[in-house]
């Protein structure tokens, strides 16, 4: 129910924004705003990914729990999707998600409502695996080969997989 009513509502209030804003400074100024808004959150999305990212593979490298910069990252994301998306509105509440503290606030909240049972990071031992595993002199690779003559051979240089 909560997406049909954001569905309906969001459109109403962007369009009522529109012609009021509109109305106030004109119409050419009004897309002028819009086009930079697209502009200048197209910018801050992408310096704020790139950074999101590298915190994403940071906490990777030290083998923390990814949930927040997995959250900040999906943020960040939205926010983008809202800055192009033409409107008052939505330009808004996706300035709104780039702003860091915003984010932290809402990742708060939903922790309170998420439960995360149990975090691993590094492959799982298995205990089966040593079993299964075939033995160096269990490997055979069998195949058939036939002499090439230097009437034959390539006329370009070697991929380094062939000795030719």
């Amino acid at each position: 129910m909560w997406l049909f009513v954001a569905f309906l509502l969001v459109p109403l209030i962007e369009i009522g924004l529109f012609i009021q804003i509109g109305g106030l400074i004109g119409l050419w100024p009004t897309l002028g705003i819009v086009i930079l808004t697209a502009i200048l959150g197209t910018y801050l999305v992408r310096s704020q990914g790139l950074m999101a990212l590298n915190n994403l593979r940071g906490s990777f490298s030290r083998l923390e729990d990814p949930s927040e910069p997995l959250a900040h990252g999906a943020m960040i994301l939205m926010a983008g999707a809202l800055l192009l998306t033409p409107g008052f509105f939505t330009d808004a509440v996706g300035f709104a998600l780039l702003a860091p503290p915003i984010r932290s606030a809402l990742i708060a909240q939903m922790r309170k409502r998420i439960n995360v049972q149990r975090f691993e990071m590094g492959p799982q031992p298995d205990p089966f695996a040593e079993q299964n595993r075939p033995r160096p002199r269990d490997t055979v690779i069998e195949g058939d080969f036939h002499e090439v003559s230097d009437s034959k051979r390539p006329t370009h240089e070697g991929s380094g997989w062939t000795k030719h």
